[in-house]
């Protein structure tokens, strides 16, 4: 035999120098939960390790990962009912809990890379990403609003607004209402191909997020299709997408792969929530070794062509020393 590709493998120090992806702290993107009130540090039942924290305590957070070389973070807020209403209102309001928090980490930590999410759901009385109107999800009414939010979040200092509604048109929408008033250089992150998925709920129940009827069939992907990921993709660089994002992540690698080898722009995964408590409860159980499953998985993003990974492992993959 004149080709043995076990040579290749027959030491530590040969298979580190064939490696073809690697994993380091600059492709990890951390998501935060933000919740109003001092001195706040509550775990979501459903995510083990991972916690809703009031701004102060963020603030500690932020800075704790800082040290370790995580330096992204996309926050997510806890907004309580009686805040809510059909419109939004509060996602825009100047002095709101996501407007402060978003301030208050680039004043105290202006080396960090604040991303933040545009939708409607965790503001709205209905739990949906746009305006309901007799059991209707409405398209073009809801841009407005999330051209109002991404200009909020802009203004607070947000360094990449990622709108993750899957409303028609709106990076576009939103690049435009961001460049007419001179936040050019704020970047976008669209949430390209969102899928209608099985993987939110842990999500949903940190955020206390979930739709009040119906389900968001209408305006997330069909889990079955791969072509339409294109068409997405394809309308939101025309529009002005600086990033494009596939969420979920594990069942979707061959989104991440059928992007990432048809577009030029950087690809993003989300490891969302469902993964992060399947992995977390199989390793608690002792059916997995945590720490090989949490490598492998985050290659796998790597692998298939991911540049940045949302992730809840982004810290303890740091803290632990997993990152060879």
């Amino acid at each position: 035999m004149l080709q043995r590709p076990r040579r290749n493998r027959k030491s530590a120090v040969i298979r580190d120098m064939v490696q073809e992806n690697h994993l380091a702290a600059s492709n990890l993107i951390f998501p935060l939960f933000i919740v109003d009130g001092q001195n706040q540090k509550t775990e979501v039942s459903s995510m083990p390790g991972i916690f809703r924290y009031s701004v102060d305590n963020l603030l500690r957070e932020v800075e704790s990962c800082l040290k370790l070389g995580l330096k992204a973070f996309d926050l997510f807020p806890n907004i309580e009912d009686a805040l809510k209403d059909k419109y939004a209102t509060v996602s825009y309001q100047k002095g709101s809990l996501y407007l402060r928090a978003i301030e208050e980490v680039k004043k105290n930590f202006p080396e960090a890379c604040v991303v933040t999410d545009v939708a409607m759901d965790p503001y709205s009385s209905d739990g949906h990403d746009g305006i309901v109107e007799n059991g209707e999800i409405l398209n073009d009414e809801t841009l407005a609003i999330l051209g109002k939010m991404a200009l909020a979040h802009a203004e607070a200092g947000a360094d990449i607004i990622a709108p993750s509604d899957m409303m028609d048109g709106r990076i576009g929408y939103i690049r435009q209402t961001l460049d007419q008033n001179g936040f050019t250089d704020v970047s976008l992150m669209s949430y390209t191909a969102k899928y209608a998925s099985a993987f939110y709920g842990p999500f949903r129940d940190a955020l206390n997020s979930a739709p009040k009827a119906g389900d968001k069939k209408s305006y997330q992907m069909n889990p079955a299709n791969s072509r339409e990921a294109l068409i997405e993709a394809q309308l939101d660089m025309e529009e002005g997408a600086d990033f494009l994002m596939v969420k979920p992540g594990l069942p979707y690698l061959d989104i991440i792969k059928l992007l990432h080898d048809n577009f030029d722009l950087p690809i993003a995964a989300y490891n969302v929530s469902g993964e992060y408590a399947m992995l977390k409860a199989a390793a608690q159980n002792g059916w997995l070794n945590e720490e090989r499953a949490i490598m492998e998985t985050l290659l796998s993003f790597r692998r298939a062509g991911a540049t940045s990974i949302l992730t809840y492992h982004a810290k303890e993959v740091l803290e632990k020393g997993w990152l060879k």
